[in-house]
């Protein structure tokens, strides 16, 4: 079999059996050009920079092969099912078990690792997320220390906090880690790997050598927390704290403020009968209409496997987001055994999903970035299971509207943890949309003059330049929209249920 190219148009003429080596081909060369550039960009540094690079490119070409090997979608609809009952256990159930004298001693087996890559830039705010002040001056760190000190002196334990921090939060995190050295919990730090964005049109690396800060900052990308296994075993952190008796990792995101340490569920997975020693729980929660793009548990290969939108062909996409056919969703807090870890990356047997991320840089430069999510690993540990967790379990802030909920009275705060108020008649939370005025965390806080009373908030709507006074009370449905070139405050004491406020209000001072 032969392949002509015309040397003027470069049409490649094929015949339908020759197109498969043609695009072997095609891969073999844009996998040797690819390794080529990671190979010049590795001379650009030296000593433990060179070699900390040498093992996220490892784990790079690995990714950037089975992209290149992709060949459509990575489901056959057809082979869908939903989970057997018996892999997904209730955690009413769960909570039913009195918990054993025993307790203890497992809380010494656990380790709590938190996921703390992200910046707070899409909130407006400048370094790690998890500094942003979200209840009483405390950040999402401090709340999380709380929790886990609380653990620790009330049963007088030794859980260890393991943050998985990025490139882009390292630095900053150490030094806030400071101010923890006299509380009763031992921190410790590794970080993802460091991969280069890949120019869409060349599929060759973006960067020109190995720096991250100023203009090379956007060369480079934290591929996504699926990357927790490699990363974490390589730091030499999982082994460490296997060899200290811990066998298993709580992971979740640090903005979850649901994500606490559970004892029921812990005592569930410390209970499993031997022959059945369960090697990994993903909490998930019902399905409501906020939550229809979410990852799904599935039985596919008679399997646990985790389902996202991004892996939906296209005429299926409607059914995925139904609420009827998909039940549940993943609210990525996970129960993994670290002996299993440590096995299935020695083994290389992880195979996540590949997720193709496209972005545009500042210079307008089209690039990708492949990642993994680490729940996708779910297929590849043995007796995996789902617990449908109650909707307070995944209490996330990605936004100054699920800010507004977590800073006012809905919530109490004990001991880093927060918990609805019983003063709320309804155990879900209100649906709250703040305008773009209201993104960055400095401006919102600006528009408040105290958080509102919201214990009996259903719905609220807030757009164009709106302000609130103090001690102003939100029930019902409330709706305000400040018109372009209008401004609305809300004067304090306030109260406002089942209101619409539109037009201009202005309180002048006398």
């Amino acid at each position: 079999m032969s392949i002509k190219i015309d040397p003027i148009s470069q049409h490649v003429d094929l015949s339908k059996a020759g197109m498969a080596e043609f695009q072997e081909k095609l891969r073999l060369q844009h996998e040797t050009s690819m390794h080529k550039e990671l190979e010049k960009l590795l001379t650009t540094a030296k000593g433990a920079e060179q070699e900390i690079s040498k093992k996220d490119f490892e784990g790079f070409k690995n990714l950037f092969h089975r992209f290149l090997q992709v060949k459509g979608p990575s489901v056959k609809w057809d082979k869908i099912h939903k989970p057997p009952e018996d892999l997904i256990h209730p955690y009413d159930k769960i909570k039913a078990q009195v918990l054993p004298d025993s307790v203890a001693a497992s809380l010494n087996k656990l380790v709590v690792v938190k996921l703390n890559g992200g910046l707070g830039t899409s909130m407006g705010c400048k370094g790690p997320k998890s500094v942003i002040s979200v209840r009483n001056e405390n950040t999402f760190l401090d709340l999380t220390v709380h929790q886990i000190e609380h653990l620790n002196k009330t049963f007088n334990v030794d859980v260890p906090l393991v943050l998985m921090n990025s490139f882009n939060t390292d630095e900053d995190t150490k030094k806030i880690l400071q101010k923890y050295t006299h509380h009763r919990v031992h921190i410790h730090t590794f970080n993802q790997s460091r991969y280069p964005r890949i120019n869409k049109e060349s599929l060759l690396p973006v960067a020109k050598d190995l720096g991250v800060h100023g203009d090379h900052g956007d060369a480079w990308y934290p591929p996504g927390h699926g990357d927790i296994y490699a990363s974490f075993y390589n730091s030499g952190l999982l082994d460490q704290l296997i060899a200290a008796g811990k066998e298993y990792i709580f992971v979740s995101n640090i903005d979850n403020l649901g994500a606490t340490v559970d004892l029921f569920i812990l005592n569930h997975l410390m209970t499993q009968p031997k022959d059945k020693r369960c090697e990994f729980i993903m909490e998930v929660t019902d399905k409501t209409r906020a939550d229809v793009k979410g990852g799904t548990l599935i039985q596919y290969d008679d399997k646990l496997r985790l389902l996202e939108i991004a892996q939906v062909p296209k005429a299926h996409v409607d059914e995925f987001k139904s609420v009827t056919k998909f039940k549940i969703f993943n609210t990525n807090n996970l129960w993994i055994s670290l002996a299993a870890i440590k096995r299935l990356h020695e083994q290389n047997a992880m195979d996540m999903e590949i997720i193709v991320n496209p972005k545009t840089l500042d210079g307008g430069l089209n690039v990708i970035q492949l990642e993994t999510a680490v729940g996708a690993a779910i297929k590849a540990f043995d007796n995996a299971l789902g617990v449908n967790v109650p909707r307070s379990r995944f209490l996330p802030v990605k936004t100054s509207s699920d800010l507004l909920l977590v800073m006012s009275n809905l919530y109490s705060l004990d001991a880093g943890s927060l918990t609805m108020s019983k003063k709320r008649e309804f155990p879900s939370t209100p649906h709250v949309k703040l305008g773009s005025s209201f993104t960055k965390v400095h401006d919102f806080l600006m528009r408040f003059e105290s958080i509102p009373d919201m214990l009996e908030l259903d719905h609220l709507t807030v757009s164009g330049d709106v302000t609130f006074g103090k001690n102003v009370s939100l029930k019902g449905t409330v709706i305000i929209i400040a018109n372009h070139g209008d401004r609305i405050d809300i004067p304090a004491g306030a109260v406002l249920e089942n209101k619409i406020v539109s037009g201009n209000l202005r309180i002048l001072d006398h």
